[in-house]
């Protein structure tokens, strides 16, 4: 946030005590002088609002508990957030089920499905911002838990008695690369049990239960992004033989209702306070974002959204 600094013209012969009584003060230590004046983050106006922020539900404890409060403190904003699949949100944008100002989405695959006038021009372009792994989360008191530490996870997920835990492709992105780690990883170490648990219907959960249905020991294992994993203190371990991860997009919603607040949002999310909250949660930001815009298949870098100092 910009420091401003507040002048005033004080005006000879009606200011003598007041300066008598700053002195003392200070010689007493009471008052510290502020170098070119007051604070200006006291005499700032600041914002007042909401601004609704539909995002992936693999970052619903890092918006909660630390994107959300930062932005507010930064700027006045308030969020008031809606979390789901990401692929689910963008039916309910394109259904105008609900109302958002802005997307962030864990996969830039879904924003097509938002774009053009076919699909309600809701989208014309959106930004690429951070990445996070793909991982095996595992339950902690698992009877299986030493075989996930001790052996590679695609010898222990098809075990006699394991439960295993995935996302709904056609609802998350998470779940078409869990999908796309248990195919591709049957087919390379030649495991075919593995295509069995691709295609199961029993171990889909939906995203933002599948945290809590594991902390609660009904599953043994699930797939998730390292960002959710950090958040929750999941015991992880890697994917090795895939290199699957998230790529997180944020798009202003066409029509938004509120676009000061919306643009407010994401120069936040993209300046180096909200890059520093990322990566501290398990997000490796994409420094400068990548923007594609929907009239074009083409990727280009930008700063435009970039600031340098948000505090």
């Amino acid at each position: 946030m910009t420091r401003h600094s507040v002048h005033s013209r004080v005006h000879r012969g009606h200011n003598v005590v007041a300066r008598l009584l700053v002195a003392s003060m200070v010689g007493a230590g009471l008052v510290v002088p502020l170098a070119g004046g007051l604070s200006g983050a006291a005499n700032t106006k600041r914002a007042s609002g909401t601004v609704n922020v539909l995002y992936a539900g693999s970052l619903l404890d890092l918006m909660t508990q630390h994107l959300s409060p930062a932005f507010h403190k930064a700027t006045g904003y308030t969020v008031s957030g809606y979390s789901a699949g990401s692929s689910a949100l963008a039916s309910e944008i394109s259904g105008k089920t609900i109302v958002g100002d802005v997307f962030v989405s864990a996969s830039p695959t879904v924003n097509a499905s938002l774009e053009g006038a076919s699909n309600g021009n809701w989208v014309s372009s959106y930004r690429e911002f951070g990445i996070s792994s793909l991982v095996l989360g595992y339950y902690a008191k698992s009877k299986f838990a030493k075989d996930l530490q001790t052996k590679s996870w695609f010898n222990v997920v098809d075990l006699p008695g394991f439960l295993l835990g995935r996302t709904d492709p056609a609802t998350d992105p998470k779940g078409v690369l869990a999908v796309d780690a248990l195919e591709g990883t049957a087919l390379t170490h030649n495991i075919p049990a593995l295509n069995a648990l691709a295609t199961s219907t029993s171990s889909v959960f939906p995203e933002t239960a599948l945290v809590g249905d594991l902390q609660a020991g009904q599953l043994d294992a699930g797939f998730f992004y390292g960002v959710e994993a950090a958040a929750a203190h999941l015991k992880t371990v890697p994917l090795n033989g895939t290199d699957l991860f998230a790529q997180y997009t944020v798009a202003i919603l066409n029509r938004a209702p509120h676009q000061a607040a919306a643009k407010a949002f994401v120069q936040f999310l993209l300046s180096s306070a909200g890059r520093s909250i990322l990566k501290k949660y398990g997000v490796t930001p994409v420094v400068p974002p990548v923007v594609t815009k929907a009239s074009s298949t083409t990727s280009t870098t930008t700063t435009s959204f970039v600031t340098t100092t948000t505090s």
